[in-house]
């Protein structure tokens, strides 16, 4: 069997595709590598951000949906997803940060012997920042180069997916038996797993709730977590992996930047495998990309009909010189 790898992306929702481009490319400095639609509902905007070079396991992903309500957060949800950086002292930057732009966060705490830094967007999407500093494991990514944050304090990829389950025994068995995770720790009602080679960008931690009502999905919450797998084999035999323990799925699906599919694993909890490549710097030069709408090419013959209905951002980074925030 050809284990996961790690974490490859969140998706989530957001009110507005624009305050979602300004928050994550002026706030937290990641890169937009991808402006392109939601393949399932191409009136919608579906925007990546990642590391430098848009490598797997980095990117945070966001849907537009028109006229969607705000979601619930609650128990039975995928409820927040982590961030890597570099080290602690990484952390006391970004507190200087979040105080200066009024972005509300709960300091420091420690976490699984790792330093974190909890906080939220406009839309009470949930966030934390881990320190890399006492990690060991799967590598992260690549900072953007030309981003506001300096390097030795930004962003480099995915941290452990948070998710709030009311039945923890049957969940722990969906990680351990067909995910093939092992429990390597425990904190209160939290429980640490992980994959592969381990480490923040391998890690699912479960939380243990019974007491709140289940989540309602909307803007400020999250859709699907992804994980990462090599190539199309192995992805197939997740395909049969998955129907073999009687989940139903998607089956292969093909993404053009990676191929993947679905499997609704537990109530509330929507997981997906994705390839590696093919990526998202195929199609796009390094220089410019995110700055136009990208399509598949299977999705370039209705480009005109798209342009039309989904509403003009302007996403070009390249012509600007976007100066370094030591503060």
């Amino acid at each position: 069997m050809n284990h996961i790898k790690g974490i490859h992306h969140v998706t989530a929702i957001t009110s507005s595709a624009e305050k979602n481009y300004e928050f994550f490319t002026y706030v937290l400095g990641m890169r937009l590598v991808k402006k392109t639609v939601n393949q399932d509902d191409i009136q919608t905007y579906h925007l990546f951000f990642a590391d430098d070079k848009g490598s797997a396991g980095t990117d945070m992903t966001f849907f537009d949906f028109p006229g969607i309500p705000k979601g619930r957060h609650g128990t039975d949800e995928i409820y927040k997803t982590a961030f890597r950086v570099p080290n602690d002292a990484a952390l006391d930057y970004w507190v200087k940060r979040f105080d200066r732009l009024k972005v509300q966060h709960e300091g420091i705490k420690p976490l699984f012997g790792k330093q974190t830094l909890s906080f939220v967007d406009f839309d009470d999407q949930q966030y934390m920042l881990i320190s890399d500093e006492n990690n060991e494991g799967i590598a992260s990514g690549t900072p953007w180069q030309k981003g506001p944050i300096p390097l030795e304090f930004a962003i480099t990829g995915l941290g452990p997916i948070h998710v709030r389950v009311s039945n923890f025994d049957y969940f722990k068995e969906v990680l351990e038996k067909v995910l093939v995770m092992r429990e390597t720790g425990k904190e209160d009602s939290l429980h640490l797993f992980e994959v592969g080679e381990g480490g923040n960008g391998a890690s699912v931690i479960v939380e243990h709730n019974t007491v709140l009502q289940p989540g309602r999905q909307g803007f400020g919450t999250v859709h699907h977590a992804a994980f990462r797998v090599e190539n199309t084999a192995v992805l197939r035999e997740w395909i049969g992996r998955l129907e073999s323990f009687g989940f139903g799925t998607s089956g292969y699906v093909d993404r053009f930047f990676f191929e993947s599919l679905y499997a609704r694993v537990a109530p509330g909890i929507l997981f997906e495998w994705a390839t590696d490549g093919p990526g998202f710097m195929g199609d796009e030069p390094y220089e410019t990309v995110g700055e136009i709408l990208s399509l598949p090419p299977f999705l370039e013959s209705k480009r005109e009909y798209i342009e039309s209905v989904v509403r003009p951002i302007d996403t070009v980074r390249s012509t600007k010189t976007i100066e370094k925030e030591y503060e």
